[in-house]
């Protein structure tokens, strides 16, 4: 059987935690932060787990991705 490949893009982007969670960045942190207010952008820069029903997607494109 050949080995999966995973999608590059979303490699990129997700990562496991330790207890088998997947964890992403949150979005708008990029450009136009001088309206932003300092809180806010303090609280985007903070990593979250995925959302229960985007999980089953997000491990269909990582099928190495740690599980527990």
């Amino acid at each position: 059987m050949p080995k999966l490949k995973s999608r590059k893009a979303a490699a990129k982007r997700f990562r496991a935690t330790g207890t088998g969670k997947i964890v992403r960045r949150k979005a708008f942190k990029n450009h136009i932060l001088e309206k932003k207010t300092t809180n806010k952008k303090r609280n985007l820069s903070k990593a979250v787990i995925v959302n229960e029903c985007d999980e089953e997607n997000v491990r269909g494109m990582l099928p190495y991705l740690p599980r527990k």
